[in-house]
């Protein structure tokens, strides 16, 4: 018998993106067992006892075509070690026109003065839909005197309780102080009683995701061992701007322990609950800040994105998740999970708070510079819709779609996410270019190789010494696949990352963004036996992962807005990649469909009222 032909992968260059690409559509094919409770116990023994573990792995990596695609595949491009642009659409981006540049370097609160002009004037009656508290809400209240920021506290903090009482608890915080968040309140209220406010974000509660260092509390990351081992000894970058402008941190969120998960069903903290159905997971890994946001505890709250961990939760939530292009914010102070894919995101409840809030959090440090030097950051010049300048900025914007990829949903989402680019077509007469993604599910792949990888070298000794027996069985069962990850295979998915880095440049010379749904399904149950041990369910995890590794592979800027419900009343998202540093567009177009789309929000069957309505 003559030896097997390793598998070659065309040259990138020989590859179409356009509509009739000889490049077909790979529907993922998950082959891993769904597994809760003492069956994934079992699961677990199996994977880390040598004689099994020897069999078991090598099978799970040559069934999800891991081998083939990596181990052995042939590739003639080099490997692309992080996000690297071309740089005639960085100058793009910066000479569009529409566009307010602010450096890097310009204070928090001067950056969301600057974000605050991009806005229209703050709406004093109420839609006839649901509408949340916005931040402006907030300080519009504070200024007023209607309510100041030490009773919005006290609010916060009595609704908390409240939500910890519900049945079923709902689990939205791991760790919060009430008499630190009083102490930020009342240093707030002194200030808006001198008329001296910091920024619009004065006062306005915002959680944080226990990822995140921020003092007093300990950075857990979902777990009950890695604070033992990494310990906070200071706020994290973002936290810093953020209390440059005066916001109220009012505590630590729920998530998936270690980000190794896409329920955020947390063993030792308790599943987070959907606002919108509290028997509907929130999705993972910021599913606590999604979850707060949706629940109207907080109009905005930090997370972080490594493999749809903001956008997705936003979308199950029905909130907004965005994440900036990767180098825009700096990761210092956030555990260091995935260093090439992983980044801050935020989750608010409207565009607007998306736009003020990444105008607070955005820039690097001097030291990130070794990462990415980004340009100028652009904000929308306005986000007043129907007026003529913003409706002809939005109907200039030129919207990419891979149908196959876009329609590999349930029926539910893609009516949905689909509805609301008819609106925006009817509205604004967008051009719609069909395009090809070539090997987007060699993508998927790569990605996981790549996140597991970057995660076992970073926390997989202090796991090995210390938190092995105290880790979820879910996360048990990722690290031993991830141990199993070789530097052939690592970088293999490198030169994926070359690769789609081609195809998506390529589009992008034709067309502005490209919109998918943000999940192919909306929100599942949580199940009774994932509660205590966790859950292993790699199936609905690819589902709900499917449109978001574009943004994290490839350090995209990407938003998820919602677009209305299915038949249960669970929300539906749509998604908007953009270009590298197209922060502005992507924030343009939501906010557009976010206008079109809010006769359809819907009020969640939990929500906690902070600046009480009339």
């Amino acid at each position: 018998m003559g030896a097997t032909r390793n598998f070659e992968f065309t040259p990138v260059e020989e590859v179409s993106t356009c509509e009739n690409s000889e490049a077909k559509y790979r529907y993922v094919i998950v082959r891993a067992p769904v597994l809760a409770g003492i069956p994934l116990k079992c699961f677990v023994w199996m994977l880390e006892t040598g004689l099994t573990a020897s069999f078991l792995k090598p099978k799970l990596l040559r069934d999800n075509l891991i081998t083939r695609f990596f181990s052995t595949a042939k590739y003639k491009e080099p490997p692309m070690y992080i996000a690297q642009y071309p740089e005639e659409l960085v100058k793009l981006n910066q000479n569009e026109d529409g566009l307010i540049q602010v450096l890097h370097s310009t204070p928090p609160a001067e950056r969301v003065k600057a974000a605050l002009t991009c806005l229209p004037s703050v709406k004093l009656h109420r839609q006839e839909s649901f509408r949340y508290w916005t931040i402006r809400d907030y300080a519009d209240a504070y200024r007023q005197g209607s309510v100041t920021p030490t009773k919005a506290a006290e609010r916060f903090l009595s609704a908390v309780k409240e939500s910890n009482e519900h049945e079923p608890r709902m689990n939205f915080f791991i760790s919060y102080d009430e008499k630190d968040i009083l102490r930020q309140a009342q240093e707030s209220t002194a200030r808006y009683l001198k008329g001296e406010p910091l920024s619009v974000l004065d006062g306005v509660p915002i959680a944080v995701k226990d990822e995140i260092d921020c003092l007093p509390y300990p950075t857990t990351g979902g777990s009950k061992w890695l604070h033992n081992v990494r310990k906070t000894e200071d706020d994290a970058a973002c936290i810093k701007r953020l209390r440059e402008c005066g916001a109220v941190l009012v505590g630590k969120t729920n998530m998936h322990e270690l980000g190794m998960g896409t329920t955020s069903v947390n063993p030792h903290y308790g599943a987070p609950r959907n606002p919108y159905g509290p028997d509907r997971i929130t999705g993972g890994s910021s599913g606590g800040s999604a979850a707060a946001v949706a629940s109207g505890l907080v109009p905005a709250a930090l997370g972080v994105d490594g493999g749809g961990s903001v956008r997705m939760p936003a979308g199950l939530c029905g909130v907004v998740g965005m994440k900036a292009t990767f180098g825009r914010t700096s990761n210092a102070g956030i555990i260091p999970l995935n260093w090439t894919i992983g980044m801050l995101g935020t989750l608010t409840a409207t565009v607007e708070d998306a736009l003020i809030m990444y105008a607070a959090v955005l820039g690097h440090l001097p030291g990130d510079r070794i990462v990415s030097i980004p340009p100028p950051a652009t904000f929308p010049a306005s986000l007043d819709f129907p007026k003529a300048e913003a409706s002809k900025l939005v109907g200039e914007l030129k919207i990419a779609n891979y149908s196959e990829w876009f329609d590999d949903s349930d029926e539910n989402v893609k009516h949905g996410c689909q509805r609301a680019l008819d609106l925006l077509q009817q509205a604004y007469g967008n051009k719609i270019i069909e395009v090809t993604i070539p090997e987007i599910e060699e993508m998927r792949l790569a990605h996981f190789i790549t996140m597991g990888s970057e995660c076992y070298a970073s926390l997989g000794s202090d796991y090995e010494n210390v938190g092995m027996d105290a880790s979820g069985a879910d996360v048990r069962v990722g690290f031993a696949l991830y141990k199993a990850f070789n530097n052939v295979d690592f970088i293999a998915a490198q030169r994926m990352r070359f690769r789609q880095m081609h195809f998506f440049m390529d589009i992008f010379k034709r067309a502005d963004v490209i919109v998918t749904p943000v999940t192919g399904c909306t929100a599942p149950p949580v199940t009774d036996e994932s509660l205590k041990y966790g859950e292993l369910n790699y199936v609905t995890g690819a589902k709900l992962m499917r449109y978001q590794i574009p943004g994290n592979f490839l350090g995209l800027p990407a938003i998820s807005v919602p677009v209305g419900h299915d038949q249960y009343g669970i929300p539906i998202g749509l998604q908007i990649i953009g270009r590298p540093w197209a922060e502005a567009t992507v924030l343009q177009l939501a906010a557009a469909i976010e206008d079109l789309c809010a006769p359809m929000k819907k009020r969640p069957e939990v929500l906690y009222d902070i600046l009480m309505r009339n």
